[in-house]
């Protein structure tokens, strides 16, 4: 019988560590691992990286295979500020992409370059998430600590030089920087935030092997390590996703992405144009109050998440965060249209309604944006922690109008990562592993009618509360 061969993916996200030990020859899941992650409250949102560090080898080990997988990838979450000194030790914590106080910092980019130049280099209008910004802060309000930085990474550039001791990323992840284009490093760019490119780590080609697991780490000495990539491009990978199928993630934060044949470039700032991990483009736009966002509101108004009642006028904005689309960093809740006869029901219903809004209201530009139609009758593929929920299926159905196919492959940026660490071993594309491992198979829901008058509302309260939510005059 010939020997069961075995790769782990990781997904080292927001909240926690997840790992996953895949066969190859079938993509069957054999062993899985979590550990938690920690992440500050306040003003910031920041992570020590040494727990994501410790969290993979915990993950890893759970899952069995720590000692016998042939190969390993990681995919992390996009856009974080990780900042090392000359002994590879974090300078402070990493500041994530939901820390939105470099929104100055963005707005100054933006206004240095103007929208239209920025967008044609890097394919995307930085806002706070992304990583520059981030630098640009730390350099305004932490100049010791910055001058003390030996190397600049992303957070699966972090694990994976801890893994192989190469300093090495993927385009698809260096595509979330605001300094990366098609080009290489955006020297402009990087001299306007005061960066030194040699701070960075080498893009790697699609497909290229970032070096093999050190001695005495958690994993197996020598085992294979793929390049990783953004958790967005590793789901991509998971789903094994062909151009113009879209994809809604309902996670932490939201996303709403499709492979385009075409390199986007939004000057709206709407559509983020990330690069894929592999050759093409992922138009992507995110928001960053998603499932956290409805769970608050569900929990303050003492019902499960569930719970949820039609009707009411009810409008929820739920910004909890500040938000990223629409661009509105300085923003809060805000709840509209209360009446006497307003149940607690129909005010979570609004609450998924108002989460969903804005991500359904980018498909269409998402689509465009990589050159594929928007009026495809492919189902929308509902992916992430929300997805199994009835409550988010429903209100995705009702303001979508779209079929909804729900894969039944859970973790899918973790499949995705073991989708990369096997293609070391077999040659393929990673997109075509995960084709045959047929993870984006699910039920498919059909289609409802649209709730054009919830949207209506949505909007129109939207656009009415410009002035509360922070947004430039010429906006509301």
């Amino acid at each position: 019988m010939a020997e069961q061969r075995v790769v782990i993916g990781v997904d080292s996200s927001t909240q926690s560590t997840k790992a996953l030990a895949v066969d190859i020859d079938t993509g069957a899941v054999v062993g899985e691992g979590r550990a938690r992650h920690t992440v500050s409250t306040g003003a910031g949102r920041e992570s020590d990286p040494e727990q994501w560090w410790a969290a993979l080898g915990e993950a890893a080990a759970r899952t069995g295979w720590a000692d016998r997988a042939a190969a390993v990838s990681v995919a992390g979450q996009q856009h974080g500020l990780v900042t090392l000194d000359a002994a590879g030790g974090p300078v402070r914590p990493a500041l994530l992409w939901n820390d939105v106080r470099s929104a100055p910092q963005a707005a100054d980019l933006r206004d240095a370059l103007g929208a239209v130049e920025i967008a044609r280099r890097t394919g995307s209008v930085p806002t706070a998430a992304f990583t520059a910004p981030k630098w640009a802060w730390l350099r305004a309000h932490e100049p010791a600590a910055a001058d003390r930085v030996a190397a600049v990474r992303l957070p699966h550039d972090f694990l994976t030089e801890r893994l192989t001791g190469e300093a090495v990323t993927d385009r698809g992840d260096a595509s979330g920087t605001g300094w990366w284009g098609p080009d290489g490093y955006d020297q402009d760019v990087l001299a306007r935030i005061g960066l030194d490119p040699a701070l960075l780590p080498e893009v790697l080609p699609a497909g290229a092997r970032a070096g093999v697991v050190r001695p005495g780490l958690p994993l197996r000495e020598g085992t294979l390590v793929a390049t990783g990539t953004g958790d967005n491009m590793a789901a991509a990978l998971g789903l094994g996703l062909r151009p113009g199928q879209p994809v809604l993630s309902l996670g932490t934060s939201g996303t709403v992405y499709a492979v385009g044949r075409t390199r986007p470039a939004d000057p709206s700032g709407t559509v983020a144009g990330f690069a894929d991990a592999l050759g093409g483009w992922l138009p992507l736009a995110c928001t960053l109050n998603c499932t956290l966002a409805v769970d608050r509101f569900a929990a303050l108004l003492g019902r499960g998440r569930e719970e949820v009642e039609d009707g009411g006028t009810a409008v929820v904005l739920p910004y909890l965060d500040g938000e990223r689309t629409p661009d509105l960093p300085g923003a809060s809740g805000l709840i509209h249209g209360l009446r006497h006869d307003t149940t607690r029901g129909q005010l979570l219903q609004a609450a998924y309604d108002g989460a969903a809004h804005a991500l359904l209201a980018a498909l269409d530009g998402v689509l465009r944006a990589g050159g594929e139609d928007p009026d495809g009758d492919e189902p929308l593929l509902l992916i992430g922690g929300g997805a199994r929920g009835t409550a988010w299926q429903r209100t995705v159905l009702r303001l979508s109008g779209r079929a909804v196919q729900v894969p039944a492959a859970q973790e899918l940026v973790a499949l995705g990562a073991a989708a990369q660490a096997a293609a070391l071993l077999t040659g393929e594309p990673a997109d075509a592993v995960a084709r045959r491992w047929r993870t984006a198979e699910g039920p498919v829901l059909e289609a409802v009618k649209k709730d054009e008058d919830a949207l209506m509302r949505i909007g129109d309260t939207l656009r009415r509360a410009g002035a509360l939510q922070g947004a430039p005059a010429e906006d509301w």
